[in-house]
């Protein structure tokens, strides 16, 4: 099981390497973070080595935060673009 969890890592990395640059994290976000965060977590933009992901709340905002060092280390290995920072901006109309 471990080799086909190796190859299939193999060919996300290689896949994301295609894409334009900007393009990797914000594609890469939903790898990262796994299904149940992707669905309420939105990757908006990628610029001066920063990504930029929309959570729902504060309470989104401040657990985002407190993963975004795990999360960075696995965008740095998929995307093939230096992340050096996860920026969690509160959808519009929430109240921070």
């Amino acid at each position: 099981m471990e080799q086909a969890g190796t190859g299939l890592e193999k060919i996300v990395v290689d896949s994301l390497r295609r894409v334009p640059q900007a393009e990797a994290p914000l594609l890469a976000w939903p790898l990262v973070c796994g299904s149940v965060v992707a669905g309420r977590t939105q990757a908006l933009e990628f610029s001066n080595s920063v990504l930029r992901v929309e959570v729902p709340d504060a309470g989104w905002k401040r657990e985002m935060q407190s993963l975004a060092p795990r999360y960075l280390a696995t965008l740095n290995r998929y995307a093939g673009q230096k992340v050096e920072r996860i920026e969690f901006v509160i959808r519009q109309g929430k109240q921070e």
